[in-house]
């Protein structure tokens, strides 16, 4: 049985096919419109399902939307109602589309999907609904490597849900109980990245990273003022400081005066007070997900926890979960915002709605080891031939070797020690937000400036902006306090004190950006100020040429880490075809691009290639 999953129309579009209960295919539509964060209707993501399973639409059994639009549309009308006659310019901008298209939304993903196929609507399959928090907790459970195990679902707002628990038991998920809109931990993070100055539903990346450069200095405000926060985790804001409920922005007046002034503007410069800000709200946030957690072990008397939603992308936060809370072990969507929510809709059907049984892995993994999950190492997307390669290549003028991984691992590791950044392309891209050595830019990790240089001249963002290890699975408790995987790059855990670098008197006396630039370890360019890191270890069962690069490079180096940050630059998706990677490559700072087994240098590339016209759009993002 073939099942499409969809997500649409809200942000993160994607689409995901599920065939006999395996995931086949999934991928966001923003890598093929090249639209980042792009809501539309996934055409090319259904598309490339398709030619993956080499299907077609009429031949699928069934496509399940991820959301129940009826449901979200009451929420809608309550809200409004609730807070009349505030909110109504939010209501008169919103109620055209929902009008016109959103209520309407099952004739409107029939005329899409029948455009797609070129066929009458007569003779596509069923669609199906799932409700959005279902879909969320099924992307989490389903694909899990547990029996039985809790699942904790957070984000902004679903249908009515914010927060959500259910039981995963073999194939069935039981819900227990949520917390409901306006009262929303993700929406309470996103005002305070909208007060920052970021962009909301992108730019809370930004404020985790910026958290460590504070001091957490408001707490004690945003628990008086914002947030009623219990002993169990449960908890209500106080939406006289919020706009998001009725109007077009996040915070309101009150909120603005209980900080001591109006927005940051997005090019501002950031402040202290802003990091002190982002330092507080991400110490918060870590505090309810962990007292979340710890309820949920004990109402439900489990050994094992799911998490998905929005803020389960917070890997400080998961990392506190793994290290303060009695969970054996936890697993974590890698795709745990709406795009996920494609894999969770097909999922839910198969197990739940036909009552397929689930043959989960073993929960107990020996350490190091990269399987009993059933997301491939979330490697989904599309991968691309030699022939292929050669073919852009050859139409984009680009100049290249070919070579066997026998010659090319070796040269890239002396290419790597040699302080080059490296552009690397290869097999399957990564279905998610996180670059897993698919489509990754890398570097050296011993390098002290290679942060500095990554951001500012090849990704065009702000300094402070951290970088990712990927390190062997077998080798990461050498290098980080963590004793599990983290394939999925969602867990944050110390450096080995080993490795420190002990600041000098003066050097400790720095606050704020100006810690940035002091190396913090033997492994600076991964190693956050507070001595932490974003890990993603690496297995030979899912990447195994991305693992036999990085043992080349330890065997030329004594290290077994690279950095790892996704292949993109500000403002644009993670590259997905060859001509993407090579666009990206000559508009960066890159010394060296790797696309599958083709080897280019920047030095060799014609100096016609070169387009540095674009960056002035980016600059101003």
């Amino acid at each position: 049985m073939q099942i499409l999953g969809i997500s649409a129309y809200y942000h993160d579009s994607a689409a995901a096919l599920v065939v006999d209960g395996e995931i086949v295919a999934a991928a966001q539509e923003e890598r093929f419109s090249r639209k980042k964060h792009d809501a539309k209707f996934p055409i090319g993501a259904i598309a490339y399902c398709l030619k993956e399973a080499a299907t077609t639409l009429q031949d699928i059994d069934q496509i399940v939307f991820y959301d129940k639009p009826l449901v979200k549309f009451e929420r809608l009308l309550e809200t409004y109602l609730a807070y009349a006659p505030k909110g109504l310019s939010s209501f008169i901008t919103a109620m055209p589309i929902w009008l016109k298209e959103k209520l309407y939304l099952k004739t409107l993903l029939r005329k899409e999907l029948a455009k797609l196929a070129e066929c009458k609507t007569s003779q596509l399959p069923p669609v199906l609904f799932t409700e959005h928090h279902q879909a969320h907790a099924a992307s989490a459970f389903f694909p899990s490597p547990f029996e039985r195990a809790a699942v904790l679902c957070l984000d902004g707002v679903g249908e009515w849900a914010t927060t959500s628990v259910w039981l995963g038991l073999g194939h069935q998920l039981t819900p227990q109980w949520e917390i409901d809109f306006p009262h929303s931990l993700g929406l309470l993070y996103s005002a305070f990245t909208y007060y920052i100055g970021f962009k909301v539903n992108s730019g809370e990346y930004k404020l985790m990273g910026l958290a460590p450069y504070g001091e957490p200095k408001y707490v004690d405000q945003i628990l008086n003022h914002l947030l009623d926060l219990k002993e169990d985790g449960t908890f209500r804001l106080n939406m006289d400081y919020f706009n998001y409920s009725v109007g077009l922005t996040m915070t309101n007046q009150k909120f603005h005066a209980l900080f001591g002034g109006p927005p940051r503007q997005g090019e501002g410069n950031l402040t202290q007070k802003d990091m002190d800000l982002a330092s507080s709200i991400q110490k918060v946030t870590e505090e309810v997900v962990l007292r979340l957690a710890k309820t949920v072990k004990k109402e439900l008397n489990v050994d094992y926890l799911c998490l998905a939603g929005g803020v389960a992308l917070n890997c400080v936060a998961n990392g506190r979960i793994v290290r303060e809370s009695e969970f054996k072990d936890i697993w974590i969507q890698p795709a745990a915002g709406d795009a996920g929510g494609a894999v969770g809709a097909a999922l839910a059907i198969w197990h739940q709605y036909h009552e397929k049984p689930r043959t989960p892995g073993t929960g107990d993994a020996p350490k190091g080891a990269a399987k009993g999950d059933r997301m491939k190492g979330s490697y989904l997307g599309p991968s691309f031939t030699t022939a292929e390669i050669i073919e852009s290549l050859n139409t984009l003028d680009a100049r290249y070797q070919q070579l066997d991984d026998r010659e090319l691992m070796p040269r890239l590791a002396e290419i790597l020690e040699h302080g080059n950044v490296v552009g690397w392309f290869s097999g399957r891209m990564e279905f998610g937000p996180r670059a897993l050595g698919g489509r990754s830019i890398i570097g050296d990790p011993r390098s002290p400036k290679m942060q500095s240089v990554m951001n500012l001249k090849i990704k065009y963002r702000e300094s402070f902006r951290p970088f990712a290890p990927s390190v062997l699975a077998e080798r990461v408790s050498d290098y980080f306090d963590i004793d599990r995987p983290s394939p999925y790059m969602l867990l944050v855990a110390p450096v080995k004190e080993k490795l420190h670098i002990k600041m000098t008197q003066e050097q400790e006396q720095l606050f704020g950006i100006d810690k940035l630039n002091i190396p913090r370890s033997q492994i600076p360019a991964v190693t956050h100020v507070d001595y932490s890191a974003r890990i993603q270890t690496v297995h030979k069962e899912t990447n195994s040429r991305y693992y036999e690069l990085i043992r080349h490079f330890e065997a030329q180096t004594g290290c077994a880490v690279l950095v790892n940050t996704s292949f993109n630059v500000r403002g644009e998706p993670i590259v997905c075809t060859p001509e993407d990677a090579y666009r990206c490559f000559m508009r960066t700072e890159m010394d060296y691009l790797v696309i599958e087994n083709l080897l280019l240098a920047k030095s060799e590339q014609p100096k016609g290639n070169f387009d540095e016209s674009w960056k002035t759009e980016f600059e101003l993002d």
